[in-house]
């Protein structure tokens, strides 16, 4: 996960109806590891069997968050070098304790102006990270120029507005609250995370054979406190509305979430992630 602006969320707000000014804030690697990142470890490996990738490639992995999707590279694609890119040095320090490969680098660097020569990879990715950026389309079309003729370009994101249900339940249960906080639902605010939006960025960047598929993964909290004590991390836009609120406010939150997630008997929480996949070659 690329992170954007690092300034602090400002929390006030001019009514009870009116949501929050904050920014999204990804810079603690522990935090965003509790909220998010152990899901995007279980869409990185089916990502990666569908790209089918022979061995021996040089990978490119853009906003490489904490390093899960090179990680799951080293693992699954037996790569001959990855090198991860984040504009964070936090996650960037995560990253390099996490993955200790001889065959893994990682670095800072803008997605937008990659410090990277021109084709020079065979495979270009980035996992969760498009939807972020204010100017998408200049990000993939340098991921396109740092492939090779024939080299692949590849992404995903999750499916903020559908099957991404951790952030949906929240969402669907803060904008009951206070239906000023619609404004910052990401599956409103982050419209480019829809098959045809992914093809249209893919083919304005020149890139060809573009194809998109869902990523569905299960994602099983042990009781209410797992799914609930993410959001008190103050990672991304959910959890930076969380602590946004007064602690009455939260509280309620906090109620009308345990009324509303689906609980199975033995006091688990089963949902699903869904992950909108994209490739094409350059």
């Amino acid at each position: 996960m690329n992170a954007l602006d690092p300034a602090s969320l400002l929390p006030e707000q001019q009514s009870s109806s009116a949501p929050p000014r904050l920014n999204d804030v990804w810079a603690d690697g522990a935090a965003y590891e509790s909220y998010v990142g152990r899901w995007s470890r279980l869409v990185a490996p089916e990502f990666l069997t569908w790209l089918a990738v022979l061995p021996s490639r040089r990978w490119l992995d853009v906003g490489c968050g904490t390093g899960a999707l090179s990680q799951t590279i080293v693992q699954c694609a037996n790569p001959a070098a990855v090198c991860g890119l984040d504009r964070a040095a936090e996650y960037v320090a995560v990253a390099r304790e996490q993955v200790r490969d001889p065959r893994v680098q990682f670095d800072t660097g803008d997605a937008c102006s990659l410090p990277v020569e021109t084709a020079s990879y065979d495979v270009v990715v980035s996992g969760l990270m498009l939807n972020f950026l204010p100017e998408p389309h200049l990000a993939v079309r340098e991921m396109a120029r740092v492939a090779r003729a024939g080299g692949i370009v590849a992404a995903y994101v999750w499916d903020y507005a559908g099957k991404m249900q951790l952030m949906r339940h929240f969402w669907n249960a803060a904008v009951a609250l206070n239906p000023g906080a619609c404004d910052l639902d990401e599956g409103r605010r982050f419209s480019l995370c829809q098959p045809q939006a992914l093809s249209d960025l893919f083919g304005s960047a020149g890139l060809q054979a573009v194809e998109v598929r869902a990523i569905d993964s299960a994602t099983d909290f042990h009781d209410f406190d797992d799914y609930w004590s993410p959001f008190l991390g103050g990672q991304g836009p959910a959890p930076s509305y969380a602590m946004s609120l007064s602690e009455e406010q939260r509280a309620a939150l906090r109620e009308r979430l345990r009324q509303s997630l689906p609980v199975a008997l033995d006091g688990s929480i089963p949902l699903v992630a869904r992950a909108w996949a994209i490739r094409g070659v350059r």
